[in-house]
C-alpha cells in the first residue's frame, strides 16, 4: 500500500482511523506522561520538549492500539461492546489498519529520537510492543492475570514524559508508573466483571470467567486497597505536598467505597458505574500532582 493511498484512505474514512487509536484511552495516557514531563522540573518543561514529547508519545500510544485491533479481530466481533469497531464491521481492511499502525509507530519513533531524545524514543518502543504485541498476542489468551502482567506496559507514560524532560529515570517518576500499574487491575476487572457473558464467548480466559465474579470482586477490592497505599506515596516521599494528600485520600476513599458495595451487592451497572469513576479518579489523581506542583509558586 503506497502512502498516497494511505493518505487518501485516511481522510475518507478518519473517523474509522480514529477508532483504531483508541482517542479515550491515548488521552489518558498522553496526559499521564505530560503530568511527568511537569514534575521532573521545578518550572515548566521546555515547550519544544514538550510539543515533540507529547506528539510523539501520543503517536506511539495510538500505533500500539491499533496493533491491539488488529490481533482482537475475531475478539471483537463476537462482543457486543466492541463488534461495532472498524475491522469487525469491515469497515478498515486489515492492511489499511496495519498500514497505519506502522506509520504511526515510525513517525513517533523518528520524532521521539530525533526531536527528543533517545532514550525516551527506546522507551516507548517497548511500551508499544509490550501493549500492542507481548500483552495481546501473548498474555492475554494465556492467562487470567493477563492485565497484571501486561500493566507495566501501559504504565509507562509518565515515565515516558519524565524521561523525555530530563534524559534520565528517576525513582519518581517509577511512583507515577507504580500507580498506574496497581490502577490497571481493578479498572479492567470492573469492566471485564460485566462483560463476562461477552468474554466468555473469546478466546480470552478473562479473571471472571476463569475464577467466578466472587474472586473477581475479592481481587478488586484487595487491588483498590493496595492502590489507596501506594497513591499516598508521592506524599510520603516528599514529592508532592498537602494538597495531594487530601485529593489522593478523597479520591481513593470514593474508590474504595465502590469497590466494597460492588463487592456486596454484585450487578452490571455498579461495575460499569465503578470503570466509569476508576477512570475519573486516575486522571484527577494526577490533577492533583499538577496542581500541587505549581500551587506553591503563585502563594
Amino acid at each position: 500500500m503506497t502512502t498516497i493511498t494511505l493518505i487518501r484512505g485516511a481522510l475518507t474514512n478518519w473517523r474509522e482511523y480514529l477508532v483504531l487509536c483508541k482517542p479515550r484511552i491515548v488521552s489518558l495516557i498522553v496526559f499521564t506522561a505530560i503530568v511527568g514531563m511537569f514534575l521532573s522540573v521545578p518550572d515548566l518543561a521546555p515547550w519544544r520538549v514538550f510539543l515533540f514529547g507529547t506528539l510523539g508519545i501520543g503517536l506511539g500510544a495510538a500505533s500500539a492500539a491499533a496493533i491491539n485491533h488488529l490481533i482482537d479481530e475475531k475478539a471483537d466481533a463476537v462482543m457486543n461492546r466492541t463488534q461495532g469497531r472498524p475491522l469487525p464491521t469491515g469497515k478498515l481492511s486489515r492492511e489499511q489498519a496495519l498500514a497505519f499502525a506502522i506509520t504511526l509507530g515510525l513517525s513517533s519513533m523518528i520524532i521521539l529520537y530525533f526531536l527528543v531524545n533517545p532514550l525516551t524514543a527506546w522507551l516507548t518502543l517497548a511500551s508499544m510492543i509490550g501493549y500492542g504485541i507481548i500483552y495481546t498476542a501473548f498474555l492475554k489468551p494465556a492467562t487470567p492475570q493477563n492485565i497484571v502482567l501486561g500493566g507495566a506496559s501501559g504504565a509507562m507514560p509518565p515515565v515516558l514524559g519524565w524521561a523525555a524532560v530530563t534524559g534520565e529515570l528517576h525513582v519518581h517518576a517509577f511512583l507515577l508508573f507504580l500507580i498506574i500499574f496497581v490502577w490497571t487491575p481493578p479498572h479492567f476487572w470492573a469492566l471485564a466483571l460485566a462483560r463476562r457473558e461477552e468474554y466468555s464467548r473469546t478466546k480470552y480466559p478473562m479473571l471472571p470467567v476463569t475464577h467466578g465474579v466472587d474472586f473477581t470482586k475479592q481481587q478488586i477490592v484487595l487491588y483498590t486497597f493496595l492502590l489507596f497505599a501506594v497513591s499516598l506515596l508521592p506524599f510520603v516521599s516528599h514529592m508532592s505536598g498537602l494538597l495531594y494528600l487530601v485529593g489522593a485520600i478523597g479520591l481513593g476513599g470514593r474508590f474504595v467505597y465502590l469497590t466494597i458495595a460492588l463487592y456486596r451487592n454484585t450487578s452490571n451497572e455498579l461495575a460499569m458505574k465503578t470503570f466509569g469513576y476508576s477512570i475519573v479518579y486516575l486522571a484527577a489523581l494526577f490533577a492533583f500532582l499538577l496542581v500541587d506542583h505549581y500551587l506553591p509558586k503563585f502563594l
